[in-house]
């Protein structure tokens, strides 16, 4: 079964390679790593790991093997329902400028593979959600807002907000967390400026 376990370490040379054979000798087995945000004041890097666990092995355990590490500290770890690829940013795009007129409601569909988020919506400032993957709140409302921006919610679900044009933006959310980091805001800025330029040249 995959999970995707996102972890803090040192950002120093040997750091990943100790991890790696923790998870190993856990029972996982790696498919895939990113590398999410560099803290460079702290000198630590965050990066998502793909991982297949072998039948038997608790996820736990794997937490556990990391978490013994002198300054590595797994953030969380979660079934990765997506198929077994972490899907790039660039990858996104390449798929967006495959067809322009559909680019818009085509990032939707793409943004929670490429953020491990659980859902993304278009929300209108009139029309309410006017595009959204299935399992979207369905109460979701219009914000106004300048650039992206992490969105406040009446629970412990995390939401980030980035604005398409004046009368629409795009959310992405997250059911109990964890909290969406500084670089993955500004992705879904960046992302959603692209798609919008995409559209305008189909």
């Amino acid at each position: 079964m995959p999970f995707l376990l996102r972890v803090e370490l040192p950002d120093v040379p040997g750091s990943l390679g100790r991890v790696a054979s923790a998870i190993g000798e856990a029972g996982g087995d790696i498919e895939a790593i990113e590398i999410v945000e560099k803290r460079h004041e702290e000198e630590t890097a965050v990066d998502d790991v793909l991982l297949e666990v072998t039948p038997g092995t608790m996820p736990d355990s794997i937490v556990s093997a990391c978490n013994v590490l002198d300054g590595v500290r797994v953030i969380w770890i979660s079934r990765y329902a997506a198929g077994g690829n972490l899907f790039l940013d660039l990858e996104a795009v390449e798929e967006l400028t495959a067809n322009p007129a559909d680019a818009l409601d085509r990032l939707i569909d793409l943004l929670p593979v490429t953020f491990r988020a659980e859902w993304a919506a278009r929300v209108n400032d009139t029309a309410g959600t006017v595009h959204a993957t299935d399992a979207a709140p369905d109460d979701l409302e219009f914000t106004s807002i300048g650039k992206a921006a992490r969105l406040e919610t009446p629970d412990d679900n995390v939401h980030v907000g980035a604005r398409l044009n004046k009368h629409e933006i795009v959310v992405i959310g997250r059911r109990g967390g964890p909290e969406f980091l500084d670089s993955e805001v500004a992705r879904l800025g960046h992302l959603v400026g692209l798609a919008m330029s995409i559209s305008r040249a189909g």
